[in-house]
């Protein structure tokens, strides 16, 4: 249950386009010490959705505040932005001069995140598929019917914290809530997002950080056997951070040094050692 949450166009219409049809974008946020991590990350992600999804998009000094104001005190939470089309009437065609509708929730911090940070994670191949579809690629807009489905094919008390969704031609794609990376020949390796999935902040973070210290990179496709081939895995968002793989299905992977330098990069910017521009 979120703790507080704030409606930037009055009280949630039934007739709003989130609501019948899916119709907007969401960003799920970190807060550390009453800031966000890669904020402008978030934002810059948000403005380019609404741009390919013709949504007028929030006044971004007044979200700016709104983020601020549900941030400030907390020591550790999450903040959960959704931007719809606003209220249409029935029919699939939008009114160009209708406002967008934002809504931003708070929810405490889970309490597993650092845990398998530390000590890794179980992933399973999920049966559920993604779809292709370039015209939405890469976008979190808030169709997740695809990663429900996927979520429903084990129990939370599940030896697997994790599940990895591939698409109809067998390609690895992502996690259900994670994008993955693998480390072979100490090349970086994930997966390409120009059909399907969700280009995450967390995931360009990590490329600029491998790019910064000289670590090839490379975003191209993936399949089951590749995974088998790696020699690390671990799969990122940008709440979480980075959670190492040690195991997906019945093969086992180390904690190896690659994911271990990265994560320590990544923890060091989150908590402000670093860039203080991520936080702007």
């Amino acid at each position: 249950m979120s703790e507080a949450g704030y409606y930037g166009s009055g009280l949630l219409d039934p007739r709003d386009r989130g609501l019948q049809y899916g119709d907007g974008l969401f960003e799920t946020m970190a807060v550390r010490d009453g800031r966000i991590p890669w904020l402008a990350y978030h934002l810059r992600r948000l403005e380019a959705g609404c741009a390919r999804l013709q949504i007028t998009p929030p006044e971004v000094a007044e979200l700016r505040r709104e983020i601020a104001a549900l941030a400030a005190g907390q020591s550790r939470a999450i903040i959960k932005l959704i931007v719809t089309r606003g209220v249409g009437g029935r029919g699939y065609r939008p009114d160009p001069d209708v406002p967008s509708h934002r809504i931003l929730m708070r929810h405490p911090w889970p309490a597993y995140a650092q845990r398998y940070a530390q000590e890794g994670i179980r992933l399973r191949v999920c049966r559920t598929r993604l779809a292709s579809n370039p015209a939405l690629a890469g976008l979190k807009h808030l169709n997740r019917l695809e990663q429900v489905l996927a979520r429903l094919e084990w129990d939370d008390d599940s030896r697997y914290q994790e599940g990895l969704m591939l698409d109809y031609q067998g390609r690895v794609i992502e996690g259900t809530m994670t994008n993955l990376f693998i480390v072979r020949s100490g090349c970086l390796l994930t997966p390409d997002l120009s059909a399907s999935g969700v280009a995450g902040v967390m995931r360009e973070i990590i490329l600029e950080t491998a790019a910064r210290k000289s670590l090839s990179c490379q975003m191209t496709t993936l399949s089951l056997p590749n995974l088998a081939q790696a020699e690390e895995i671990f799969v990122c968002n940008s709440v979480v951070g980075i959670w190492p793989v040690i195991a997906l299905q019945r093969r086992r992977y180390p904690l190896g040094p690659v994911t271990r330098q990265l994560a320590a990069a990544i923890e060091a910017c989150a908590a402000g050692t670093l860039k203080a521009s991520h936080y702007t």
